[in-house]
């Protein structure tokens, strides 16, 4: 079969499926009959959404996952399935977002309010509104035949009875038929309800059922007939302007019933614009536009807007009224470290671009978005202030320093809403890998993209200047020892090996001297005192000098046997400190002859060998290509170690 016909095959095979996939066709008594059989057909527009979201299973963050106490100090947080893959580091918008639903499902306050997303630009405000709203595609509801509101069928039903219908089906019934639909009803059935047609829809908002988005528009091209509809002007020559077939019911606020509408940069708009929001959620009513009564709307609302639009809207006091009809959620830029790199591998990922991107490069300019964020300290600076936003230890003496991340953030509660966006950062790799002459981009390419973006667009001298001081000294230099003990790594054959062997002798010297016994060795098996000198070399790497090795030691062991006992396992990386003296013992054995082999111009034989035996690890196991390899351990020669 050839690739037409196959293609040809499938498309008929979807086809049959989808007109296999029979939706309801009947009245009123019919659509009763579904109710008794399943009164959840019967929801509220925020319960509707809630259940989608949910309905993909969520977990609450697992101890074993070190960013629940680091990051969120051991509180219980939830993740959900619908966003974990899709938005990183914002484990605490989406649990406010999910809250706001659950609340709102219930029929509480926030089923009455506007959810705000408020956060500066490239934040993710726009992306999580549309995830949100992609939830509900393809969700069946079932609503009026005929009617452009789609309202709810059991709307249908007299107030009279509805205290009875509301019992025998066990659901609540709430608001009151279009105009469209109650004309309908008077002169087409003549008041038999029960005979109105039923009809099942799906939302979809490319077809723009149940899901509308209103954008911002200036004070000249407002019109409220973006959110209500209008009179149609073609036909009052055959209907009256108060008659309700001459109404186009085509505004955001009809096509948006019963699911959601957006409000995009919600603020641009004129204030005189935004007051059908007040009817909408308190009352659960918008203004019918021609001379009909109100209309109920039953919609989950969100809205979007950055931090400078929601400061002026706030500051006039004539906005009190809408502002008690919001529920401010804030969006923050993102961070965390670690969480920061996987949205730019996100977005790589579902772009075209096939380069190679060397080791780091992703990390380098993650770390100056996040440093760009960050509010300075007394407590640290702020390439600290970073590794502790992202969980790691910080090493001080061979003690982790103890520097509280709620102290941080408590002083600092504006943090993540100004500095360098996402799309900036996302630009600035687009321009590297589009600029690329091998097909490549490394941590070089990408700092110098980085600074030639900062001197082209950022306008405010003072920001522009601490960005580059970022970018030119302390991420370089922080890039430069990662890269001087990647080489050095590279360059030790078996390193995980010599690294377990150090640890290994290391604690048994330890435990001898907290102890006061003797070592027996190995293979001879005598008896000998602990190696002080040996200790000390190690110690000496992260600053454990005089009196300080005693409570190290003990430390150290302590530590490791408290894990031995909970049946842990026990390996040179267990205990943060230790494994920073061993690294930096190992590593600073070998520097002086990695610099040697790498800076050389002519290498003999043996230190040709050595040196293609670290490209090779380089390739092999950190991931370079043999370009990016050449040009680091080029950018490692000229300045790394200019001055040896």
């Amino acid at each position: 079969m050839s690739t037409k016909e196959e293609l040809l095959k499938q498309i008929q095979i979807a086809r049959e499926n989808s007109n296999n996939k029979k939706k309801f066709s009947g009245n009123l008594m019919d659509y009763i009959e579904l109710i008794e059989k399943d009164p959840s057909i019967v929801k509220s527009a925020h319960k509707r959404l809630y259940e989608a979201l949910i309905d993909h299973g969520s977990y609450s963050m697992p101890d074993s996952n070190f960013r629940k106490y680091k990051i969120f100090d051991g509180e219980n947080i939830k993740i959900y399935n619908y966003f974990e893959n899709e938005f990183f580091g914002m484990e605490n918008v989406i649990s406010k977002i999910m809250s706001f639903l659950s609340s709102a499902a219930q029929k509480g306050e926030e089923s009455r309010q506007v959810l705000l997303l408020m956060g500066p630009v490239g934040a993710g405000k726009s992306a999580l509104t549309e995830h949100i709203k992609k939830a509900l595609d393809g969700k069946p509801y079932f609503h009026l035949k005929g009617d452009p509101h789609r309202g709810e069928p059991l709307q249908l039903i007299p107030r009279s009875l509805r205290d009875s219908f509301e019992k025998t089906l066990n659901v609540k019934i709430d608001g009151d038929i279009s105009p469209i639909a109650r004309h309908k009803l008077m002169n087409e059935l003549d008041g038999k309800y029960e005979n109105f047609e039923i009809e099942e829809s799906t939302f979809s908002q490319r077809a723009r059922r149940g899901v509308a988005s209103v954008p911002p528009m200036d004070a000249n091209s407002q019109d409220v007939s973006v959110l209500i509809g209008s009179v149609d002007i073609s036909k009052l020559d055959k209907y009256s302007e108060d008659d309700p077939r001459a109404l186009s019911l085509n505004g955001a606020f009809n096509v948006g019933n019963r699911g959601i509408v957006e409000l995009v940069e919600v603020f641009k708009n004129e204030i005189e614009f935004l007051h059908t929001i007040i009817t909408a959620t308190q009352e659960k009513r918008v203004p019918s536009p021609g001379k009909s009564d109100m209309l109920y709307f039953d919609g989950v609302i969100i809205a979007h807007c950055n931090e400078a639009e929601w400061n002026r809207f706030q500051s006039e006091h004539t906005n009190e009224a809408i502002m008690d009809r919001i529920v401010k959620v804030t969006v923050p830029y993102c961070l965390e470290l670690d969480q920061e790199i996987k949205i730019y591998e996100k977005m790589l990922s579902k772009s075209e671009f096939k380069a190679h991107i060397a080791p780091h490069t992703l990390k380098i300019a993650s770390m100056f978005s996040i440093m760009s964020r960050l509010k300075p300290s007394s407590k640290c600076d702020l390439l600290t202030k970073m590794k502790i936003y992202n969980g790691e230890d910080i090493i001080e003496k061979g003690r982790v320093k103890k520097v509280d991340i709620k102290d941080l953030k408590e002083e600092a509660k504006h943090e993540g809403l100004d500095g360098i966006s996402t799309r900036f950062i996302t630009k600035a790799l687009d321009h590297a890998l589009t600029n690329s002459e091998k097909n490549m981009i490394t941590p070089v390419s990408v700092m110098e993209s980085l600074s030639r973006m900062v001197k082209e667009q950022i306008s405010d001298e003072q920001f522009k200047s601490n960005c580059l001081e970022l970018l030119q000294k302390t991420i370089r230099e922080e890039y430069l020892k990662i890269l001087e003990n990647e080489i050095a790594k590279a360059f030790i054959s078996a390193y995980e090996e010599q690294a377990q062997s150090l640890f290994d002798t290391y604690l048994d010297n330890a435990e001898a001297y907290t102890t006061r016994t003797k070592l027996k060795d190995r293979v001879t098996k005598e008896e000998r005192q602990p190696d002080e000198n040996f200790m000390k070399s190690i110690e000496e790497q992260i600053g454990i000098t005089g009196s300080s090795k005693d409570g190290f030691r003990s430390d150290v062991a302590a530590y490791m046997f408290a894990r031995m006992r909970r049946g842990e396992k026990v390996e040179y990386k267990t205990y943060e400190p230790l494994k920073e003296a061993i690294e930096s013992y190992l590593i600073s054995s070998i520097k002086s002859v990695a610099r040697i082999v790498t800076k050389s111009k002519t290498r003999d034989d043996d230190q040709q060998k050595k040196y293609s035996e670290m490209v090779e690890t380089m390739i092999e196991e950190y991931g370079y290509t043999a370009e990016s390899a050449e040009e680091i351990l080029a950018y490692a020669a000229n300045n790394l170690w200019r001055d040896s």
